[in-house]
């Protein structure tokens, strides 16, 4: 019995393996408008290959490190994924006009626009990038939490954590909406504020530029604008992952540890206001993100319940 399920991939092993056929065959699909296909599959590949590597050091060596790297591994493999994205949804016209005439009609302004410029101190723009950043500190905890008392609970975590970020990745892939950072700065503030929002068609296609962000010179605004330059593409704007999985995460900590959710709560709210503030996002993406993590967080605990009710935890080896 032992032996049968050392042999079994892992929940998060199967996502994953299946965004990665998804967007293979898509890469092919796609092949003659794509900018450098073969060096897609080719990062594919390796996701496989290192995912196989993590299943023979399991079987080789059947414990609680060799599973926890098996576990651990695909969830590495996230900011990988996420520029990933803007190799395919480049290849569709872009749709920002459409998402900043919304917030003009929706709420009669540009919010992007006007909160940074109503809140331009050097605290409050300290404030929001903290909270913009603690985004990655925040999956940590959430998906390592389980393991220090819950560690039956830290198959499920890690499996809705990242199906939740690949329902989000589907997204982006077809969903050409780059953000105010780059959609005000492609066309110019000065328009914007004027009420027009023209068609950029295939423009994110060849310029990635990226506006610096609101608010002076700081440490967690020299952070941020240090790890936009280093992994941000004008891509998944809508719905906002960054709101969509700190939800998700919230509601995990809710239901694992309600007291680090607490914990967390102040920079929750900090990191959704900061998506606007620093221009990263429209404030429909937003409300977006809202609606879609509760979506795709009861999509991944119903999934979860169907098909893996007594998925093998940590713990189980000697």
């Amino acid at each position: 019995m032992k032996f049968a399920l050392r042999q079994k991939l892992l929940p998060v092993e199967w996502i994953t393996l299946a965004y990665t056929l998804f967007t293979s065959l898509l890469i092919l699909l796609l092949w003659r408008d794509m900018a450098d296909p073969l060096r897609l599959l080719t990062g594919r590949a390796l996701v496989v290959a290192g995912m196989a590597l993590m299943f023979l050091i399991y079987c080789l060596r059947p414990c609680n490190p060799t599973l926890l790297l098996r576990q651990l591994y695909p969830l590495t493999l996230l900011g990988y994924w996420y520029p990933d994205t803007y190799e395919f949804c480049q290849l569709f016209p872009n749709l920002d006009h459409l998402f900043a005439a919304a917030d003009a009609w929706l709420f009669g302004c540009q919010p992007a626009i006007s909160f940074s410029q109503c809140l331009s101190q050097k605290l409050w723009s300290e404030l929001f990038n903290l909270g913009y950043f603690a985004y990655y500190p925040l999956i940590a905890l959430t998906v390592l939490s389980p393991l220090f008392g819950h560690s039956g609970r830290f198959a499920r975590t890690a499996f809705t954590v990242l199906a939740c970020f690949f329902l989000y990745y589907t997204i982006y892939l077809f969903l050409p909406v780059a953000g105010p950072q780059y959609y005000f700065h492609a066309v110019g503030q000065d328009l914007i504020l004027q009420g027009h929002y023209p068609q950029l068609g295939d423009y994110f296609r060849y310029h990635t530029e990226l506006a610096p962000g609101p608010g002076p010179s700081g440490f967690f605004h020299d952070l941020v604008e240090a790890t936009q330059a280093s992994g941000e593409r004008p891509t998944a704007a809508f719905p906002s992952s960054h709101v969509g999985m700190s939800t998700v995460l919230l509601i995990l900590l809710w239901n694992d540890r309600r007291w680090l959710c607490l914990a967390a709560l102040p920079f929750y709210v900090l990191l959704c206001c900061a998506t606007v503030y620093i221009q990263a996002h429209y404030l429909v993406d937003v409300l977006g993100g809202w609606i879609s993590a509760v979506l795709f967080y009861l999509l991944a605990s119903r999934y979860w319940e169907r098909r893996h009710p007594a998925c093998q935890p940590l713990g189980v080896h000697p």
